[in-house]
């Protein structure tokens, strides 16, 4: 499968950064419509000292932060959207479905519900592993000046 967005380009359009850069490989991007992510997740991440020392799971915080980060990049690429940051204002009906363990890659897939204003956007997510359900839902963010 070839790959869309290399590192480099993925951190010229998202301002996260190490411990929180959470996308790794885009491998499908429609701008403004629809991006597909992996999330290759390592025992070296820094969540995993403490989320369990003797059993470690990827927090659903960051399952779901890994989302959001893929939907950002449908909407960093839209033409005419004002300058500024895409931060969370809502997150509806995410469920998880199995734990998250060091060696999985997480495929994440974002499609674009809807942008009002320019400012307030909507995105539907789903996370698999190995083709499994993990985690599901519909994010909100709007634009901080």
């Amino acid at each position: 499968m070839p790959q869309v967005l290399t590192t480099e380009q993925i951190m010229g359009l998202l301002p996260h950064r190490y411990p929180f850069a959470l996308v790794d490989r885009v491998l499908e991007h429609e701008p403004g419509k629809r991006a597909v992510a992996i999330k290759n997740v390592t025992i070296n991440e820094p969540q995993f000292q403490g989320h369990f020392p003797d059993r470690p799971l990827m927090p659903g915080v960051l399952i779901v932060e890994a989302m959001a980060q893929v939907g950002g990049l449908i909407v960093t690429q839209m033409p005419d959207l004002p300058k500024g940051l895409f931060v969370f204002a809502g997150i509806d009906g995410v469920r998880f479905r199995r734990p998250v363990v060091p060696g999985d890659q997480l495929e994440i897939t974002c499609e674009l519900i809807s942008l009002k204003r320019k400012r307030f956007g909507k995105v539907s997510g789903k996370v698999t592993v190995d083709d499994q359900l993990v985690c599901s839902g519909e994010l909100m963010f709007s634009l901080v000046d």
